[in-house]
């Protein structure tokens, strides 16, 4: 009878192997890395007395929310409902489902509202706040509820300038069954930033615009947490940032190519990689076809990089010009191709434009320190 190695046997096999034994496309993280950058997050909020609430859509792991978080499992945000339970079924409590509240999943936030300690939602529009009045909770519990402001940003959330913002938060404030916890806004807008001085214009006119509603709703007697995030914004925090009740970055767990050109990061913080191999040469048209589609690091970034969709390291002059589903098209950025420096199986190492994005192309995660296979991270997935 033929043996077979099961999953958990061939990991172990391959812990403190080099990651260059991978099939491709395999994304690795660097857990030193992580760790390094998880560690300046919460050193940074500590310092300025700002609780940090950090955000777990990049990742979706058990490890990385318990590095995150220093071990307590307590006061995460998340964005979706899957994440939300598969982190309650391990544990996890305090947790900001930080998504305008679904109509088709008030059951769900109800049953977990009910379940954990703490489990709070979002909203920003009567017609929401509607629905939670109409479910009551059992035995007299409370909705724990954040109103989404929009101070910039331009997705969600009810304009601050606007006078429904105000009657939407007294509204909360007064109906039966549901608090009002805090304000929430996300300054998405420093995605648009290059430099430090940028990122610090963008996040003071956030928090200003934030404190002075806060201070509308202390003028009509309503008190209530305050908070704002991007990983911009938090990577270099501005002095009123310690006005706020709480903060909620995520990318900088992993940070990439997007946050080093923002100036949140140095390219060298970045601790993802995709692996990918050389599966064919193509002299006709002067490229190389590599085994990562889009598929294996997603479109995210639109090629506009220098160097495409990707910066692939090591090699500054190489760019990778495009991929369908499961091949990647890469070229000299000038000069023809020595194909002797890339044989056909030979690894090649992509940064990713967006890790959010490159993260959710993969199943497992496969971890490294200082470039040996440590274990594999298994993120949630779904909605």
């Amino acid at each position: 009878m033929q043996n077979y190695t099961t999953a958990k046997e061939s990991a172990h096999i391959m812990e403190g192997e080099p990651i260059s034994v991978l099939c491709t496309p395999a994304l690795v993280l660097d857990v030193d890395k992580v760790k390094i950058n998880a560690q300046k997050m919460i050193d940074r909020y500590q310092k300025l007395g700002v609780q940090l609430r950090p955000h777990m859509k990049t990742h979706k792991t058990l490890e990385c929310a318990d590095i995150m978080t220093g071990g307590s499992r307590r006061c995460i945000v998340v964005s979706t409902l899957a994440e939300a339970c598969f982190y309650a079924d391990h544990g996890f409590d305090d947790i900001l489902y930080a998504y305008s509240v679904p109509f088709d999943k008030v059951e769900r936030c109800a049953a977990l509202s009910e379940r954990l300690d703490l489990f709070q939602v979002l909203l920003d529009h009567p017609d929401a706040l509607e629905l939670l009045r109409k479910r009551p909770l059992r035995d007299g519990g409370q909705w724990h509820v954040w109103m989404k402001l929009d101070c910039g940003n331009g997705r969600a959330g009810v304009l601050h300038s606007e006078p429904g913002a105000l009657r939407l938060a007294q509204d909360i404030s007064e109906t039966e069954g549901v608090e009002l916890t805090g304000v929430y806004v996300h300054c998405g807008n420093t995605y648009s930033c290059r430099g430090v001085e940028q990122i610090h214009a963008v996040a003071q006119e956030t928090i200003d615009l934030t404190l002075q509603f806060m201070e509308k709703l202390k003028a009509v007697g309503i008190s209530c947490k305050s908070s704002i995030g991007s990983t911009p914004s938090c990577s270099h925090p501005v002095k009123d940032m310690a006005q706020l009740s709480e903060v909620h970055p995520g990318n900088y767990v992993f940070y990439d190519v997007q946050q080093s050109t923002i100036g949140s990061c140095s390219l060298e913080d970045v601790a993802v990689r995709v692996l990918t191999r050389v599966i064919s040469h193509c002299p006709h048209r002067n490229q190389l076809l590599i085994d990562c589609g889009w598929t294996g690091i997603s479109l995210d970034g639109a090629g506009k990089l220098p160097t495409g969709y990707a910066v692939i390291e090591g090699h500054p002059n190489l760019k990778l010009v495009s991929m369908t589903q499961e091949h990647g098209r890469v070229e000299p950025s000038s000069g023809q191709l020595d194909y002797s420096r890339y044989p056909l199986g030979s690894l090649l190492t992509l940064i990713p434009y967006h890790s959010c994005a490159a993260a959710a192309m993969h199943s497992v995660y496969h971890v490294h320190s200082g470039g040996r296979l440590v274990g594999k991270w298994m993120p949630t997935r779904g909605w």
